[in-house]
């Protein structure tokens, strides 16, 4: 394991029951369908497919994919979050390991997704691709979504990042161009769409803002209307985020 994983690892290891309060309470479930799960596997049938949610944390997306009926194995290099994780979805399968080699074998699942991963894994990010690109189906899809680089938002993303201790020193917003360059001879890119305004940082960052729980229900409503007001008027210099349906070529 790398250094930069370790450093991941430990620090996931400190935050894993904020993380779980703050990411899966009913506000950032109803902003996690609205506004990123539904984009994510739009026209994708899961229905009894094997679905790998990498870098699953303690399960944020899980619902929604077995409420699809997918068969899902949750992945994370953070053991708490592995056991947070199977606390709450005792009926899937659980892998504790790094995404860069998870040890499953090739062409194991038909969709992996990752919801806010990438980002974690740098300097690894092309070499994470290439494992998922390996464990995927031929015709499977990698489902995404990461805060993206060349935005607004990541300028004051990166501003953030350096002074707040809940982000580890490796965390860097993903390059879409990059890794579309990249892997143009791997995978089909069906859809790239950019969204997130003020519910994504008021909703979905609580735990960034320190936004405290208990007021989360009273506020939550109008930042999701104001978002949905918004989103409509954004372009991919305005967007906190980048959503990407990509398709494994035979």
């Amino acid at each position: 394991m790398s250094s930069s994983e370790e450093l991941q690892k430990s620090h996931y290891n400190s935050i894993s029951n904020a993380y779980a309060a703050h990411y899966g309470d009913k506000w950032s479930q109803k902003y996690r369908n609205k506004f990123i799960n539904q984009l994510l596997l739009e026209g994708i049938e899961i229905d009894g497919k094997l679905v790998l949610e990498a870098m699953c944390g303690s399960g944020e997306t899980t619902g929604f994919l077995l409420n699809r009926k997918a068969k899902v194995t949750g992945l994370d290099i953070s053991e708490n979050e592995i056991e947070n994780f199977k606390d709450k979805w005792s009926n899937c399968d659980v892998c504790c390991s790094s995404i860069r080699e998870t040890g499953f074998g090739n062409e194991k699942f038909d969709v992996v997704v990752v919801v806010g991963g990438l980002h974690h894994v740098h300097p690894y990010v092309d070499q994470v691709i290439e494992e998922i690109h390996r464990i995927l189906k031929p015709g499977g899809h990698f489902c995404f979504f990461e805060p993206h680089k060349n935005s607004l938002p990541d300028l004051i993303r990166k501003l953030w990042y350096k002074r707040d201790k809940l982000f580890a020193e490796n965390e860097e917003a993903i390059d879409i161009k990059h890794i579309e360059r990249n892997f143009a001879s791997k995978f089909s890119f069906i859809k790239t769409e950019y969204g997130g305004n003020v519910g994504y940082i008021v909703i979905f960052n609580s735990l960034v803002l320190r936004v405290p729980l208990i007021i989360k229900p009273f506020i939550s409503p109008f930042f999701m209307i104001l978002e949905s007001i918004i989103r409509p008027f954004q372009n991919k210099y305005t967007s906190c985020f980048v959503i990407g349906r990509w398709k494994k070529n035979n």
